[in-house]
Order: C-alpha cells, then sequence, then structure tokens
C-alpha cells in the first residue's frame, strides 16, 4: 500500500513543477513572505491572519484572499490520512522563515506525522546556488530522493527560532549560527539576518550596501537593470522583485539617473566609505517578526544588533 504524502511547497512555481513531474501527493502551497513585517507566534490565529493582511496591503498593496486563503491552509485539517509531510523550502533567508513558521504551525495544530525536508542550494558542478524551481528535473528527483527526515531536535530548534523571530531581543539569534542541524543553510540565513539591520557605521543593512556597490561597479542603464543585478547577486536574502523593488526606491538619495545610466551620488560614495550614517535619511521602517528595524543597528566590532542611540532609554 502506498503512502499517503502531504508535501509543503514554497510557492506556485514549485507546485507547477511538481505536478508537471508527476509527484504523488497533496499539495499545499505556502504564499506568505514571513521575513518581511509584523508576526507573532501563534500563526493558526484570526490576530496572525489580520496583522499580515494589514501589512501586505500597507507595503505592497497586495490584497490577501481570505477565502483561498484558508482554502488552502484547510488541508492541514485532516492530516491523520498522510503518513508523510514533506516541505520543500531553500537555502535563503526568504525560505527559511517561511519554513519555521510552517514547522511552528504543525507544533500548534499537534500534527505529529514524520516530517522530511527538501532543501536546494549547492549543486555539484555549478556555480552559483540555485532554487528548487531552478533545478532539472533530474536534479529535483535526486533532492526529492535524497530529502532529509528532520528529527525531534530539529524540530524544537525551528520553533525556539520562530518564537525568538517574533520576539523583541534577535540577539538570542546568535548561539543558533554555530548550532549542528538537519538545516544545512540555517546558519548563512541567521547571519544574513541580523545583517539586514543598519550598519552602525554606514546605516545601510548588507542588502542595501550591496545594491550601491552593484551601482558602483557595474554599468547600470535603468533601474529594471539594476533589479536583474539584485536578484541574481543577493547572497542568502532569497527576495523576489516587489521586495527588492522596494529597497531599490528607498535608496533614491544614494543614486542619480541620466542619459547614460544609473550613477552614485555624492551620499552613495559617502555611504559606502562609511563617512556618515544614514539609517534615518533613509527611514526603512521595515519590521521582522517582532522587532521594528530602525531601533536597532549591527555592530561589526561587536558582531550583534545593538540598540540605536535614539531609542535607548
Amino acid at each position: 500500500m502506498k503512502e499517503k504524502l502531504l508535501h509543503i511547497t514554497n510557492g506556485n512555481a514549485l507546485t507547477d513543477f511538481l505536478k508537471d513531474l508527476n509527484i504523488e501527493g497533496t499539495i499545499l502551497t505556502w504564499q506568505e513572505m514571513l521575513c518581511e513585517g509584523p508576526t507573532i507566534s501563534a500563526i493558526d490565529s484570526p490576530e496572525f491572519f489580520e496583522i499580515r493582511k494589514q501589512f501586505l496591503k500597507a507595503y505592497y498593496d497586495i490584497e490577501v484572499n481570505d477565502n483561498d486563503l484558508k482554502s488552502e491552509l484547510s488541508k492541514l485539517n485532516n492530516t491523520d490520512s498522510y503518513d508523510q509531510i514533506i516541505l520543500w523550502f531553500e537555502y535563503d533567508l526568504f525560505c527559511h522563515i517561511n519554513m519555521l513558521g510552517v514547522i511552528n504551525l504543525l507544533h500548534q495544530k499537534e500534527i505529529n506525522k514524520p516530517l522530511y525536508l527538501v532543501c536546494s542550494g549547492r549543486i555539484k558542478g555549478e556555480k552559483n546556488l540555485k532554487g528548487l524551481s531552478e533545478l532539472t528535473p533530474e536534479q529535483l528527483l535526486e533532492h526529492y530522493n535524497e530529502k532529509i527526515e528532520l528529527n525531534t531536535s530539529d524540530k524544537e530548534l525551528a520553533i525556539s527560532l520562530w518564537r525568538t523571530y517574533c520576539g523583541k531581543d534577535h540577539n538570542i539569534f546568535k548561539p543558533y549560527i554555530t548550532q549542528k542541524s538537519s538545516f544545512k543553510y540555517l546558519s548563512n540565513c541567521l547571519k544574513a539576518h541580523l545583517e539586514r539591520f543598519p550598519n552602525q557605521q554606514n546605516g545601510l543593512g548588507k542588502i542595501e550596501e550591496n545594491i550601491l556597490k552593484i551601482i558602483e561597479g557595474q554599468e547600470i542603464k535603468s533601474e529594471h537593470h539594476l533589479l536583474g543585478y539584485c536578484l541574481n547577486y543577493q547572497g542568502f536574502y532569497g527576495f523576489g522583485d516587489l521586495q527588492l523593488e522596494r529597497i531599490i526606491k528607498s535608496l533614491s538619495l544614494f543614486y542619480t539617473t541620466t542619459e547614460t545610466g544609473i550613477e552614485l551620488t555624492r551620499k552613495g560614495h559617502e555611504a559606502l566609505l562609511g563617512h556618515h550614517n544614514f539609517a534615518s535619511e533613509i527611514n526603512n521602517d521595515m519590521t521582522y517578526g517582532g522587532v521594528d528595524r530602525l531601533k536597532f543597528q549591527f555592530s561589526t566590532s561587536l558582531n550583534k544588533l545593538v540598540k540605536t542611540t535614539l531609542h535607548v532609554n
């Protein structure tokens, strides 16, 4: 008798890929971006859905369809019929925060089925990290066949990290950076998360600094051209078009568009040289889980978050 499987994917592209490959089982498509905006620990709650709904509308003008969302998540209401649950999430921060949220949700709903992870990243013979949807059918099936069963320690770790993300002190993440687990890219993602807070020297998050370095080092013809570079050279963030477009627009004081393309302004050069902290001028008031990013800055010398001076009590 064949085992009944529930697959939880990281988005529509992968869901379609699995369907094309005739992967057996029911598919739940996770369509959130929990790496940005406020979150609370209790995902399966009206308060959580309302918080997310308000955020997505305010920052990205996304209207959440409650019926579609509830219909998709209702697949978790009858898990007794499933023998295994397989998570399909990638190497980046975007996917890892979503994955932590999903594992916490399964815990909240007291779903205790064998849990497996299919995670892409480094591919033998390939220079760049690969998302699941970027793999060939053969590579994806190989990943599936080599899926990792998450043990009790892995699940407890994910739940602890989710609660920390929803909390007020993200320095608690630091000890977990060196903790061994089945999450191969977790360390990279936790480092990337802490470094997206404003740097104490120039007020830029790591991804913002990288965008200015791209403008400085490449011949960028337009914001659309810049977006393409950002999508391909963002390291462990895994942000999509909407997120990067918002960040690029928030950096407008650092670049100017001329007939020949995009160039750094004087402030752009000053920011890269670390001559001034521009956090208040950028005013990127994004919330990460339970923390307002402007209330903290990343200290390179201390390798930790420190309270922004204006917010020290």
